[in-house]
């Protein structure tokens, strides 16, 4: 059973992810900011971090993800974010990022099924 972090300051977020997530067979830890969060990764070694872009501040998504790269950590990071399309934003593109995806919040728990999916995939390939 894959173990995946979910770090984000909305409740409504971490229940919901939590709730779908742990229905398809994964076991959960959720952090509600930027601090436990990097605690709980050290601690548990996760096989997935699902981490929010904004938290307390606007970039304590990026910031944790670049302290998470820079402890060597190799965990594929999903970035749930709400302000891309707002600001026009497309993280994806042509951006160094220490995240492996970003996805727009709300997701759909199929699309978030499929996302981890993914990239357990991936890093069991690796």
């Amino acid at each position: 059973m894959a173990t995946i972090v979910v770090i984000d300051d909305d409740s409504d977020i971490l229940d919901a992810s939590s709730l779908v997530l742990k229905v398809h067979g994964f076991e959960v830890i959720t952090a509600n900011n930027p601090d436990d969060g990097f605690r709980v990764v050290k601690e548990n070694s996760p096989d997935l971090i699902i981490l929010d872009v904004m938290m307390n501040e606007p970039d304590d998504g990026f910031y944790l993800a670049q302290k998470i790269r820079k402890e060597g950590i190799k965990i594929p990071i999903i970035m749930y974010t709400s302000i891309s399309q707002t600001l026009g934003i497309d993280f994806g593109a042509n951006i160094l990022t220490p995240v492996d995806e970003f996805v727009e919040k709300p997701i759909s728990p199929d699309e978030l099924i499929s996302k981890v999916k993914k990239h357990l995939n991936a890093k069991a390939v690796k």
